[in-house]
Formats: C-alpha cells, structure tokens, sequence
C-alpha cells in the first residue's frame, strides 16, 4: 500500500428509497439537509438519483438517493446497516426533542465511546446522528438553525459474517486500520470493530459489526446501495492502478460528471466506491439554485425529453 494513497473520510452513501416525494419532505423538512442535485440514476435512468448534503454539496456531507419502486429491505447480512450524520458538538438534545417531536422513535446509545441517537426515517433507513468532525457549511434555507444543522457523514455501520475477508480489504486495499473494538450497544452482534482512515475522526470510519447468524440480507427500499471514500482528485489514476496492481476486478475508471469514481465490491458482497472530491456540483449549477432543476450529465442530455416524461414530479 503506498503511504500516500488514504482515503481522508466518507465521501458519501447511497440509499434506496421507494418513494422520492415522501423521501424528499423528510431529509429536507426534518433532518433539514439541502436537496444539492436532483438527477438520475446514470445506468438506470427511469430512477431518480437525490443528493442531499450541505449548502454546498461539500465531499463528505451527501447522503443520496435512487428511487425505485421495490419492497422494503430485508435486513441481514453482507451489508450495509446503519449510517451516521454528524451534528455540532452539544447538538444530540435538541436533535432528540425535535426528532421525538416528529413522531420518531429515539434510542441514546454509545458506540465507540461516543453518545449516538439512533432513529429510523419513515422507509425504515436506519440513521445515528452524533457530535463531533469537521465543520459543514449551513443552509440558509434549512429549517434546522445553523447551530444545529447537519455537519455531513459520520461513522457507517456494516453487518458482516466475518471480520477477516473485508478487514483484509480496507487494510491492504484501502489503507485503512483497525483502531478500536466494542461490544454491541444493541447486544445482538458478536462485536463491532472500527477501521479507521489516516487519523480517523466520526467522518472518517468504517464499523464493522459481526454477526455470523443472520440470513444474508435482501435489497430493497429503506437500505443502502453503497458507501464511497474520498480521494484527492490527483490521485484518481493513481487508486485505479493500486487496485489493478491488486488484482482487484474494479468497475475501472468511471466519470460520474460531479466527481470521478472506482467501484469494487469487496469479499462480503459490499460495494465500495472512491470518489474524488471535484468537480462538484457548483460545476452545472449556480451554486445558489442547487437542486432546483432536473440536471443530467452531458452524455445524458440528448435523451432529455424522454428521461423527464418517465419521472413523477416531486412536487
């Protein structure tokens, strides 16, 4: 593993969602995020593709969404199974009344040595929010007062058989280290082990939780798609020749327009993406009318007409 080639933090996660309308009132009215891009899915594009994050979209603050009208996931194995969003310190209370004051249930819980509250959004997607990590930048738009608005990402949970085929991965793959292990706050896991990238932080760690005895899980609405790591943007080619080097079969070098993309889908069916922190989503936007219009990628564009009359208004 070259010294130099370390993921910096979480680039961001990609769920699913069955209902996009419903989806959007959610992550803009309560958790109040900024909807950032309103898209497609670039390989299927009858789905919606939502970005939320920061009021600049900053790398390390998305959470998105493909739309597609499957049932709900059904939880297991070789997964991803919980993802954390970071608030400013001295946050969780208000966050607990304002969550519980929409109806959610909240759970207090520590993970790592750090308190979290663990809630559900109304498809079942299993979110934390807790303190701490870099600084994001407020939307004025938000509902959420600046001094409590989400920060972007923090530590995401995976829910494996095994520790060592992946642990494996994020090590020699990825450059990641073991730096911690701890028991289960929801005592059904064997335990969890926390993979740190360069320093670590809550923005830049992957949990691995251990729980041989569940059926491998079902993809479905209220899950999560994928996770991506963030790289600098020179050192895309780089990472690609890394993994190759490797051995690893990666997508090989994907240009998603807003960033640059490497896929891989590592021993225990979890699919693992590097993305580079530019261009960003200021590179078609006014950054003041973010996720205003529906944007596609240039390759996208001469199908216009026929992408957008197979889209329902999300208003």
């Amino acid at each position: 593993m070259t010294p130099s080639l370390v993921p910096h933090g979480l680039h961001h996660v990609t769920a699913v969602t069955a209902n996009a309308r419903e989806n959007l009132r959610f992550y803009t009215g309560v958790l109040g995020l900024r909807l950032v891009k309103k898209t497609v899915n670039q390989d299927d594009v009858t789905a919606y593709h939502l970005f939320y994050a920061d009021a600049e979209g900053s790398p390390g603050s998305d959470l998105t969404f493909f739309e597609w009208p499957v049932p709900p996931e059904q939880r297991g194995n070789h997964s991803i199974s919980r993802t954390s969003l970071r608030v400013p310190e001295g946050s969780l209370d208000w966050w607990q009344a304002r969550l519980e004051g929409q109806g959610l249930r909240v759970a207090p819980v520590t993970r790592a040595g750090r308190l979290h509250l663990d809630f559900q959004d109304p498809e079942g997607q299993r979110l934390s929010l807790v303190e701490g990590g870099p600084a994001g930048v407020p939307w004025a738009g938000s509902p959420v007062p600046a001094e409590h608005q989400i920060l972007g990402l923090g530590p995401v949970e995976l829910t494996l058989p095994n520790l060592f085929p992946t642990g494996r991965v994020l090590e020699k793959a990825y450059g990641l280290h073991a730096a911690d292990t701890y028991a289960d706050p929801e005592g059904e896991a064997r335990s969890i082990h926390v993979y740190r990238m360069g320093e670590g932080g809550p923005h830049a760690e992957l949990h691995l939780r251990l729980d041989p005895a569940l059926p491998p899980a079902r993809p479905g609405a209220g899950g999560v798609h994928h996770l991506a790591l963030r790289v600098p943007d020179d050192q895309y080619h780089a990472w690609e020749a890394h993994l190759r080097g490797l051995g690893l079969r990666t997508s090989g070098e994907v240009d998603r327009h807003w960033f640059r993309s490497i896929y891989y889908r590592e021993p225990q069916g979890v699919l693992i993406e590097l993305a580079t922190d530019g261009p960003g989503f200021a590179v078609d936007e006014d950054p003041a009318h973010l996720g205003e219009t529906l944007i596609l990628a240039p390759f996208l564009e001469p199908r216009r007409a026929q992408i957008e009359a197979g889209l329902t208004p999300l208003e």
